[in-house]
């Protein structure tokens, strides 16, 4: 898993006669669209602003999505598997959403309006949930019940997921960009502003599992909805209150089009033969407009055709839709490299949904006595959520310097065998839960806290491997499209949510023909969920397999091959 091309960025910005050595060299501007200067903006001054509104978004989005099965059945009165269905929908609209988020800040707003736009959208939505919630209970057959509470929740709920799709891809990426890449101090010091993202998106979400779900259960919902959104609204005043001292960076065109344009145009140069000197390939006389150019690489030939000068025309008279520059087409080369990664990912956040489907249901078939307590299934997540509270520090204060000392990079591990220690882990939190659910088959009654490791290794390997990725992601994308490599990872999340689903449906379907119980029958004792973990260990094992043989031959996206 060797990722040391990850170390070498050859990406130009701003010419020398636009740096000075106050200034940023990567090209960000401040608000008032001067080049930021590296004392006055960014760094952490600028990250506690964002990480800070980025907590009050999840703590707003697990308050809603941690208990809205409970809300929607008891509330609007839908069937278990009504309501199943619905919050299956929702999430995964909300982490489909970020697709378009990240093309509207990449595109026409930047990452800094779009987060204020969505957590202005949010704070709406918020509002619109709570007032549906603080509406008096109905009879059964009024009007209400039947249509104006449901339209108001369904209504708040998708402004919600419309919101987050613009808010989770770009606080990553402007956090992101207040270190700048070219100076090495800054660069490592990236790498810890991603883990303590992760670090305050799980402290929001362990104080929504605790702390709002107990007032949602025990108080009412008008105001287990009412505190969230409220911090909504504080988590947008903070946002705002940090714009003199964020960095920007400038924004480069529709990502879509730039894209597009490249295998358009080398699909109608295809009969052309590429030059043998690269150096013919069109390239602008200067930086371009984003304020930086990309070094050519010889993979991914195929598209330098778009780059090709023919007929002797003149570049400024031919078609964006013939003829591409050579940064452009680098751009697409980026994407593409990046995407057997992505799809590594998909194994890991299916097995991570275990979390929320079959590890619960094997608790519900264990004894939840804990002394004088009865534990919920459901919160035995408490144990991912504090793994990784306590990881994130460990990692970045211990495990980063140590590493460093026998590897010698910069960020102790690379972002590659990073992603790979979480695929490891993941692998063996499955073994494990197979190994629990067959002896839970064969010995009296187990106490459910022998889950517990389950869910401690997959929170340690979500250090690895989430972290791992988004810092992946945004380095590894173009510039002109750092929220959208981010809003990868949650395109991830979402496809591999629905991909759990199917599978289950499938294997479930499979292993109960001819009248046997099937793997994973309503009663447990019946069946083989021990199976179904043995078949999560065995594909996360041939997913790691995958993964390795990909990062061995990964060119990082800012190195020429040769």
């Amino acid at each position: 898993m060797e990722a040391a091309d990850e170390e070498s960025p050859l990406i130009h910005h701003l010419p020398p006669q636009e740096q000075c050595s106050e200034c940023t060299s990567d090209g960000t501007i401040d608000v008032d669209q001067k080049p930021a200067l590296r004392q006055t903006t960014g760094n952490w001054k600028a990250c506690i602003f964002i990480l800070g509104s980025e907590f009050t978004e999840c703590l707003c989005f697990s308050g809603v999505s941690k208990n809205l099965v409970t809300y929607l059945t008891s509330v609007l009165q839908e069937s278990n598997v009504e309501a199943a269905r619905s919050v299956s929908t929702w999430v995964g609209s909300c982490f489909f959403s970020p697709l378009i988020g990240a093309f509207l800040a990449d595109t026409y707003w930047g990452r800094y309006w779009t987060v204020v736009i969505s957590l202005s959208v949010y704070a709406i939505g918020m509002l619109t949930l709570t007032v549906s919630a603080a509406l008096p209970m109905p009879l059964h057959d009024s009007y209400y019940n039947g249509d104006i509470r449901r339209v108001a929740v369904y209504l708040g709920l998708y402004l919600v997921a419309l919101a987050t799709g613009g808010i989770k891809p770009c606080t990553s990426a402007l956090g992101a960009d207040q270190f700048d890449s070219a100076d090495p101090v800054e660069r490592v010091t990236k790498g810890s502003f991603f883990n303590w993202y992760y670090f305050s998106i799980n402290m929001g979400s362990l104080l929504s599992a605790t702390v709002l779900v107990w007032v949602q259960d025990n108080i009412g919902w008008g105001v287990g909805f009412a505190i969230p959104m409220l911090s909504m609204v504080f988590g947008l005043i903070i946002f705002v209150a940090g714009r003199r001292v964020y960095r920007y960076k400038k924004l480069g065109g529709s990502t879509l089009t730039r894209v597009s344009q490249v295998v358009v145009a080398a699909l109608r140069n295809h009969r052309l033969n590429l030059p043998d000197d690269t150096s013919a390939l069109h390239e602008l006389p200067s930086l371009t407009e984003g304020g930086y150019r990309i070094q050519h690489t010889s993979q991914f030939r195929f598209f330098d055709k778009a780059a090709i000068l023919s007929d002797g025309k003149a570049a400024a008279q031919a078609s964006p839709w013939r003829l591409c520059t050579v940064s452009q087409v680098e751009e697409l080369k980026m994407l593409l490299r990046i995407s057997p990664v992505w799809a590594s990912l998909l194994t890991f956040f299916v097995v991570t949904a275990q979390m929320s489907s079959t590890l619960i249901e094997q608790g519900m078939s264990m004894d939840g006595r804990v002394g004088p307590f009865t534990v919920p299934p459901a919160s035995l997540s408490t144990f991912d959520v504090v793994t990784v509270l306590i990881w994130v520090p460990f990692y970045d204060a211990l495990l980063v310097p140590l590493a460093r000392r026998v590897t010698g990079k910069d960020r102790g591990l690379s972002h590659l065998q990073r992603i790979g220690v979480g695929l490891a882990l993941s692998a063996v939190a499955m073994a494990y839960s197979a190994l629990v659910e067959n002896r839970r088959l064969a010995a009296a009654p187990m106490s459910i806290m022998w889950q517990a490791p389950s869910y401690s290794l997959l929170g340690a390997a979500e250090v690895f491997t989430s972290i791992g990725m988004l810092e992946f992601f945004y380095e590894q994308s173009p510039d002109s499209m750092k929220s959208l490599g981010t809003a990868l990872a949650q395109l991830a999340i979402a496809v591999a949510y629905y991909l759990n689903s199917g599978v289950l449906s499938v294997v479930a379907a499979a292993t109960a023909r001819g009248g046997a119980a099937g793997w994973i029958p309503d009663n447990l004792d019946e069946g083989h969920l021990d199976y179904w973990f043995w078949m999560m260990a065995a594909l996360s094992v041939l997913n790691l397999l995958q993964f390795l043989h990909c990062s061995i031959r990964f060119r990082g996206n800012n190195t020429p091959s040769s």
